[in-house]
């Protein structure tokens, strides 16, 4: 019941990274549940039906039962020492990770599969001088035997995702994991083949992987007053520029150039007995077309525009001063009522809960670590204007909602775990032992990362805290009972919790041993394709799995020591208090 109430509170995990982890909790909800129903259904209805008893057999257990039992009952001797030692060594793990830890980071780093590269340059082109520039970048980059296909793609217009100065993509797909170089050393590589290229900026991304999307750095500046957002903006990216570490900086912010404004003479045109309707048909006429009529052919779904336009040769800016229009009074042209102003280009204006906003995105150089580089940014970043705001989102709002949300989780499995394990050992000193494992075995998850060289993963080691909390507790659980059971019996305190040690370090250790082994393919990175068959190490699918392995086995490693160690002699630290407490209690009631 404490396993199933630890993974409970994850079912209920909001926004995309819940959507993408969801079926974690629920697949292991499922397999507990049906473990449940074969431990306490089938198991004994099957030793029922196979008949005959096994008789129990005494045996001196070996060199290391007696070696346990030693140690156990010099540590029964002194149990404040025992805990003492206990959390010294826990004091000293802390402060080992603290200074030789691999940093913190919102989801693991997979090598993907395939990558793209953004291609941004600035200027009124054409599509054609567009899917020019693209193609020269294309040529660049084909014929690596590391790439197995290559899609090429020029584009008028872009999305939400992209930054408004990019003009085409190239989409890559790489050989498999095991015939290649890393992602980051073919990215490098491809830098080095197109950085001669005058004129343009190449994005390099590497395939996202897990629930995050986009560059994992990304700022936005809000303010009421527009005016002073561009400068601060500038100044931002020149000091991510100075830091370093910030690779691809953007904005998006409309790209600087001249529009051409037509403005009408309404009154001039009503003279002429024209209108602007008809003004802007002879317009379309020299720009996009008038569209005539729609057209859809048999053999497809959609219509297809009729449209009539000037030659290629007349579509320019002086052949609208020569431009006509039928009117009452015969051919008129455009310029007696319409004339040509030049503006400054206007995009997109974003706005967020009514403030003009600029979001700024960088990626970062490998190796680097996002938390490390926004420490850095928000040390050297210049003041902010008075009315000017920044909000920190991307990867870094992401890592903040898990963390509140994991942490919240936990606190909830630990009120679950709470309540029942007060409901059936009536003892709160018992339970806040056994839930005291939970806290103490974190020493173990940091050991392990740091023993595995993993970085700090908040989802993936959020999870395995989570879950860890739930394994942990069964070996307390067993034996306590034990002691309890040998204390009703008329045992001593001492006696009873060194008989309860020996009694259950067999089913401890098999239970925690099983465990880790199952977790160590995880930990080392072992692929195992079943259908070839084939044995791989460090595969991308293994990937996702090396922190949340490293957090279980790590910390049920520790936690299976202390409750071999320490549990027993906490319980002898908790009768002793307790019989202290009593003589005190009877010593004020005579009084």
């Amino acid at each position: 019941a404490t396993t199933l109430a630890v993974f409970v509170p994850l079912l209920f995990w909001p926004g995309v990274v819940g959507e993408f982890m969801k079926f974690l909790p629920i697949t292991v909800l499922i397999c507990l549940t049906a473990s449940l129903a074969m431990a306490l259904i089938f198991l004994p209805v099957l030793g029922g039906v196979s008949g005959g008893k096994r008789s129990r057999q005494a045996g001196d257990g070996g060199r290391l039962l007696a070696g346990y039992r030693s140690t156990l009952a010099a540590l029964l001797q002194r149990p404040g020492l025992a805990l003492a030692g206990a959390l010294v060594v826990i004091v000293v793990i802390y402060a080992a990770y603290g200074k030789f830890n691999h940093g913190v980071e919102f989801f693991p780093s997979v090598e993907p599969d395939s990558a793209q590269v953004q291609i941004r340059a600035r200027g009124d082109l054409s599509v054609w001088e567009r899917d020019a520039i693209v193609r020269e970048v294309e040529a660049r980059l084909q014929n690596m035997p590391e790439v197995r296909a290559l899609y090429a793609r020029s584009m008028i217009s872009t999305g939400n995702q992209m930054a408004p100065d990019v003009i085409g993509t190239i989409q890559f797909q790489f050989t498999d994991w095991y015939e290649r170089r890393s992602a980051t050393e073919i990215l490098a590589d491809f830098r080095a083949r197109t950085e001669d290229i005058p004129g343009i900026q190449l994005d390099f991304r590497k395939q996202e992987g897990g629930p995050a999307g986009g560059k994992p750095i990304e700022l936005k500046v809000s303010s009421l007053d527009s005016s002073q957002l561009n400068a601060y903006v500038d100044e931002i990216e020149s000091a991510m520029r100075r830091l370093g570490g910030f690779v691809d900086i953007e904005d998006d912010r409309s790209l600087p150039g001249i529009e051409w404004r037509l403005k009408v003479d309404r009154e001039a045109a009503a003279r002429f007995g024209t209108d602007v309707l008809s003004i802007g048909s002879a317009v379309r006429l020299v720009t996009n077309g008038l569209i005539l009529a729609t057209y859809r052919p048999e053999e497809v779904r959609d219509e297809v525009d009729i449209a009539v336009r000037v030659p290629n040769n007349w579509r320019e800016l002086d052949h609208l001063e020569r431009q006509t229009i039928n009117t009452p009074r015969g051919q008129v042209p455009l310029s007696q009522f319409v004339t040509l102003e030049p503006g400054q280009k206007i995009g997109n204006i974003v706005r967020v809960d009514g403030q003009r906003t600029i979001t700024v995105r960088s990626d970062i150089e490998s190796g680097r670590r996002v938390d490390e580089l926004l420490r850095s940014l928000q040390a050297e970043m210049p003041e902010p204007p008075q009315g000017v705001t920044i909000r920190f989102a991307g990867e870094n709002e992401d890592q903040q909602q898990a963390s509140n949300f994991l942490a919240t989780a936990f606190l909830v499995a630990v009120g679950l775990m709470l309540l029942i394990l007060v409901t059936q050992f009536n003892s709160l000193y018992q339970t806040f032992l056994i839930l005291s494992a939970i806290v103490l075995s974190t020493a173990g998850v940091l050991l392990g990362l740091l023993l595995n060289g993993q970085s700090f993963g908040i989802v993936m080691v959020g999870m395995g805290i989570i879950a860890l909390a739930g394994i942990v507790v069964n070996n307390n659980i067993i034996l306590i009972d034990t002691f309890n059971q040998l204390r009703k019996e008329g045992m001593e305190a001492v006696e009873a919790a060194l008989e309860t040690g020996c009694l259950r370090l067999r089913p401890v250790l098999l239970t925690a041993i099983t465990t880790i082994l199952g977790l160590m393919p995880m930990v080392m990175s072992v692929n195992v394709n079943l259908l070839e068959p084939s044995l791989g190490l460090g595969a991308p699918s293994t990937q996702w799995w090396t922190q949340l392995s490293s957090a279980i086995a790590g910390g049920l490693a520790f936690a299976t020591l202390l409750t071999l160690l320490l549990t027993p002699a906490l319980l002898v630290l908790g009768e002793r208090a307790g019989d202290r407490f009593r003589r005190i209690g009877r010593r004020f009631r005579r009084d």
